[in-house]
């Protein structure tokens, strides 16, 4: 088992202590009309919890993918999947730079783990758009994005913060909406987007009722040579954004057994297709003929299936549950991929399929009772299994580097799994009518890395008629992946990609790496007055043990061919991250509400080399005002800045970057403005501008060394930054029939 230092112990002993003793000192003084919730709806209260609505996302609509929205919410970031900025333009949501792998999906409160079918490479990089665009905007009735220690009790992979997308669900009367949206934007060398979903839920019975949606939408890739006066590297173009293809369909079922039970049965099917833009891994050469005949074509097909029963109790003793069991199939279809040295990542002929089944089991039930105080208990229990059938990934020749002792030259296993059981509990204490205490404590056990021992603390106090005052601690963690795990998971390289420069080397899993984790610890204070006006800082620092990154420590030598040094993931010990956040809303008039928020990244270290974590701003700032300007018109102006932006300090050799790869990007802002007119209850039109001002940015290649093509010298050509693109000025307009 992880051992916890003394002093967090320490401090949770301290705090169940005060809050037994407290409570034994207020037993004569029970408060009139208490009201304790469940440890879900006490989870949405805590600091670091952000709340994006339906209405939020038909004033700002989404072009194609969630993250385009939830990115601009406190401690929330897009950043590419690697630290070294390969894959530069596929982007996913990064809270509180700890990065999209330590980023919990889900939909309904159940996982989406779809990403997770990817290559997984050196540095962290998926070719992959993440688990945010399963569900069309349209069909979003809110979503939760949940930071520091709230978000700890959801277990594995939530020790960034999790995004809990939540769908409009059925009721007893029939309703649809008919969704459209489509955009124009300036520049013809940008993609554009057009999108229709249908909706219809309705009664069957007295006691059946569904619903069924379907989506199309599509995203144009940018044209092959959007970047082309920017590049680094004058022997390559870096690809703009590739494009996406989404069909989606899901049907709900659901069953109301009695008035306080039910059963969802609930089945969809999404396929996502990209539109291959050039991207290479590697910025290899543009110039190759296969990248540019695959120009426009699907290079992935990423096929997903999700099936769920959930069941929903309510008592009249007021014990409630919720349990569900969830099977979610990917099938991830996809063109060759080169795998060694610098064409690693370069298209190859031929498509082949990575097959992902994910399995959770769930429950969870609150009991009310009073000891003392009111107090709502929370006990619960989780099963997930994972399977990965990667038979293109573990193809990997040992003809060039050698023979690695303990794995087969050929024909390796291709399959991996893992199973993980976990037991929680959390008990919502309401001590008095302004003082909440909640401690929890989550045991989890990965086939892998072993046991886990989660506890946690959080307090709400009232101060006054107008001020809050809300702490948490807690232990999260995330197991490793299926491709870190694994140990006849081989990548080579030819001596660029290799910790200093030792000539080729390999990459291999290892089954022996501890889990990740994180003490995520924050505090903060909330105003709020009768009118209307609120606002908080949060400070939160986490600190993050056993990170798995490419080991830097050589652990043998391949025999014969060039009997290349080996190399495993390895656990890094320690890193910190530390930050503010902050929030504003002033009602201006009953009519014009102003909104802000900011976030102020402190520290993203690796303590050990020194390193950033992510690519991340230092400073981000989003401030939107909101007018209703008649009944039935209202107007929506939003700017987001981003601060600097710095590149890694270190390339893949460990060592110090130096000339382009030290390029910083500078501040920059995004002004939108938008206006929604409601002609009758059934049509909705909405239209508006994305980035007035034309600020536009563009992918300069990655952040790393490359070799010279022609002269075989290795050249620092790396962007320092400048990875990704930003779109320029875009007019879109979107339309909402109901009936």
């Amino acid at each position: 088992m992880l051992k916890l230092k003394s002093s967090y112990y320490l401090s949770l002993l301290i705090g169940l202590s005060s809050s037994v003793a407290f409570a034994q000192e207020t037993e004569t003084q029970e408060p009139d009309d208490v009201l304790v919730v469940t440890a879900a709806e006490q989870t949405r209260q805590a600091l670091g919890v952000s709340t994006i609505t339906s209405q939020d996302l038909q004033k700002t609509p989404a072009k194609n993918d969630l993250s385009e929205i939830i990115r601009t919410m406190p401690g929330v970031n897009l950043t590419g999947n690697s630290s070294s900025g390969q894959r530069g333009n596929n982007r996913q949501i990064d809270i509180r730079g700890m990065g999209p792998e330590n980023t919990l999906i889900l939909i309904d409160g159940r996982p989406v783990k779809s990403r997770m079918s990817v290559r997984y490479g050196w540095r962290g990089e998926r070719d992959t758009r993440g688990d945010t665009n399963w569900v069309p905007a349209d069909l979003v009735e809110r979503i939760d994005v949940i930071r520091g220690p709230a978000a700890a009790r959801y277990g594995d992979g939530a020790a960034g913060g999790v995004v809990n997308i939540v769908t409009k669900q059925p009721d007893g009367e029939f309703h649809g909406s008919i969704n459209s949206y489509i955009d124009f934007p300036k520049h013809s060398k940008e993609g554009a987007t057009k999108h229709t979903d249908v909706m219809l839920t309705g009664g069957l019975t007295d006691n059946l009722s569904f619903r069924l949606y379907g989506n199309l939408n599509k995203t144009d890739a940018d044209d092959w040579d959007i970047n082309k006066n920017h590049q680094i590297n004058p022997a390559s173009l870096t690809a703009g954004s590739e494009g996406v293809r989404n069909k989606d369909i899901n049907g709900l079922l659901r069953w109301d057994i009695t008035n306080q039970q039910s059963i969802d049965f609930e089945a969809g099917y999404s396929r996502q297709g990209n539109i291959y833009a050039g991207d290479t891994q590697n910025n290899n050469p543009s110039s190759s003929p296969i990248v540019s005949t695959l120009y426009g074509d699907e290079t992935n097909r990423i096929y997903r299936q999700n099936y769920a029963i959930t069941h929903r109790g309510y008592w009249d003793n007021g014990v409630s549950s919720l349990s569900y069991i969830q099977y979610e199939k990917t099938d991830n279809s996809r063109i060759g991929e080169d795998l060694a040295g610098g064409t690693e990542g370069l298209p190859t002929k031929g498509f082949s399929t990575i097959r992902y089944d994910n399995l959770t089991l769930h429950n969870e039930t609150n009991i009310p009772f009073e000891l003392w105080v009111p107090q709502m208990l929370t006990v619960g229990a989780e099963y997930n299994y994972q399977k990965l059938n990667d038979p293109t990934s573990n193809t990997q020749s040992t003809e060039e580097g050698g023979s690695v002792g303990g794995i087969k030259d050929e024909d390796r296993p291709t399959k991996a799994s893992s199973n993980a059981y976990a037991l929680f509990v959390e008990n919502n204490m309401q001590l008095t009518s302004t003082t909440t205490l909640t401690p929890a404590l989550r045991f989890d056990h990965h086939s892998v890395s072993g046991s886990n021992w989660s506890p946690a603390l959080n307090l709400s106090q009232e101060l006054g008629d107008y001020f809050t005052l809300k702490l948490g601690i807690a232990r999260a963690y995330k197991s490793p992946n299926l491709y870190q795990s694994n140990p006849n998971y081989l990548l080579y390289s030819r001596g660029q990609g290799c910790y200093a420069g030792g000539g080729s080397c390999y990459l291999m899993g290892n089954d022996n790496l501890k889990a990740e984790t994180s003490v995520n610890k924050e505090i903060g204070i909330e105003f709020h007055d009768n009118e209307g006006l609120t606002a908080g800082v949060t400070y939160f620092r986490n600190d993050y043990h056993n990170k798995i990154e490419a080991g830097n420590t050589i652990i043998g030598n391949a025999t014969g061919g060039k009997g290349s040094n080996i190399f495993q993931w390895e656990n890094v010990p320690r890193a910190l991250i530390e930050g503010i956040e902050g929030s504003l809303s002033v009602p201006v008039t009953d009519k014009i509400n102003w909104r802000n928020n900011f976030t102020w990244m402190i520290t993203t270290e690796n303590k050990q080399t020194g390193d950033y974590l992510s690519i991340i701003p230092k400073f981000t700032l989003n401030s939107s005002v909101d007018w209703q300007a008649t009944e039935k018109l209202s107007l929506l102006t939003s700017i987001t800045w981003y601060g600097r932006q710095k590149p890694k300090k270190y390339d893949f050799n460990g060592d110090l970057v130096t000339d382009s790869s030290t390029n910083q990007l500078s501040p920059y802002s995004l002004v939108n403005l938008s206006g929604t007119y409601q002609f009758n209850k059934n049509f909705t039109l909405s239209m508006g501008i994305d980035n007035i001002f034309d600020k536009r940015l563009f992918r300069e290649g990655n952040s790393s060394s490359l070799k010279h093509p022609v002269t075989g010298a290795v050249t620092v050509y790396g962007a320092g930054a400048a990875t990704y693109n930003e779109s320029g000025r875009t007019f879109f307009i979107s339309s909402n029939i109901s009936f």
